[in-house]
């Protein structure tokens, strides 16, 4: 019987879809920029964030940054994102290997409101000009996706200056952590192609397919079990590997998945 690509209906929860060309990824990690903030004795503490950078170790001072390419630039109110709150800044795809720093480029337009709602304007030294830059030293393994986790200390980033105006000196906390690996391997027969969907106890699903050498790669997948199913054209060709153990710093590999003939 043949049929189409296409999603099982029957399966609920959230589907996704990520790159299975093990060729054009190669080499490559996944980046996330996160903001949460420890709460400050303020009405709103808003920073103006427009770029976010990291430096690759061994390379040039300026030559070694790269910038993240999908950024949310604005202005955050740090005090929107205490108790445990964040939100997404940044994100990109970036070469494997140590990441020594992470620069956050400022706008002009920050600013503080009192607790008795006078609004001031936030003075950035002009030692920051070039932008703010912490300490990462980060090592970034091939194909996993990581999270950076800014931690601002707003209390600690406003500074008094005595005559009713106010400096930010941002103090701010870096944690690094892989949060999702994936799963990897090669069919055979590499001409049937397969879908492959990776199906949580949820049913939650993460899928792709087989390049035309059979080899493939699920990224994005959190760590946990997980049974993966491979959909031909004829599903006489199919083939399902249950209980399938990912850790979120590592790419499952399957080896060799031999289709059903």
């Amino acid at each position: 019987m043949k049929r189409k690509y296409i999603i099982p209906f029957l399966l609920s929860g959230l589907i996704g879809f990520s790159s299975c060309d093990s060729d054009s990824d190669t080499g490559t990690a996944r980046m996330e920029v996160r903001l949460t903030d420890s709460p400050g004795d303020y009405a709103e503490v808003n920073v103006d964030i427009q770029s976010v950078q990291v430096h690759k170790d061994a390379a040039g001072d300026e030559a070694g940054w790269i910038t993240l390419n999908e950024i949310n630039p604005g202005i955050y109110n740090l005090l929107d994102f205490a108790n445990g709150r964040d939100t997404l800044l940044a994100s990109s795809n970036l070469p494997a290997g140590r990441i020594s720093q992470i620069r956050l480029v400022l706008g002009d337009n920050n600013s503080l409101r009192l607790k008795d709602g006078t609004a001031v304007d936030l003075k950035t030294p002009s030692g920051q000009t070039s932008g703010l830059k912490l300490q990462l030293n980060a090592d970034l393994e091939s194909d996993v996706t990581y999270m950076v986790l800014l931690d601002f200390d707003a209390a600690k980033s406003v500074v008094a200056r005595g005559n009713g105006a106010y400096n930010l000196k941002p103090v701010v906390r870096t944690i690094t952590q892989a949060i999702a690996g994936g799963i990897k391997g090669k069919v055979t027969p590499a001409d049937y192609m397969p879908g492959i969907y990776v199906i949580s106890a949820a049913n939650d699903t993460i899928g792709g397919f087989a390049n035309e050498n059979g080899d493939f790669i699920i990224k994005g997948v959190r760590a946990g079990t997980y049974t993966v199913k491979f959909y031909t054209e004829d599903e006489a060709h199919d083939k399902t590997v249950e209980n399938v153990s990912v850790t979120q710093d590592q790419i499952k590999d399957l080896g060799t998945v031999e289709l059903v003939h």
